[in-house]
């Protein structure tokens, strides 16, 4: 019974920790990545880091306007942020 638990546990911890699926859609269909950032930068943000999740997210690391830091995830298709994290 511990083995069988134990093995759940380790399965499960990638997938808890995973960020979140963004889009299905092909990759044709994204928001070019260097527009996006300029989108974002001319909202204010600074882009520490980008990239591209494997949950087909555009993931950013760095502050929001109000000089907070942020990691965010979006949408590649919408824009739309899926996940936000404020971390001050």
């Amino acid at each position: 019974m511990r083995k069988i638990l134990l093995l759940s546990l380790i399965i499960a911890s990638p997938l808890a920790i995973a960020g979140p699926q963004c889009t299905t859609a092909e990759r044709s269909q994204w928001q070019d990545q260097k527009a996006f950032q300029d989108k974002l930068k001319a909202e204010g943000y600074e882009i520490s880091k980008f990239k591209v999740t494997d949950g087909n997210c555009y993931e950013i690391y760095g502050f929001d306007k109000d000089k907070r830091k942020v990691e965010i995830y979006h949408d590649p298709v919408t824009g739309k942020a899926v996940k936000t994290e404020i971390k001050g």
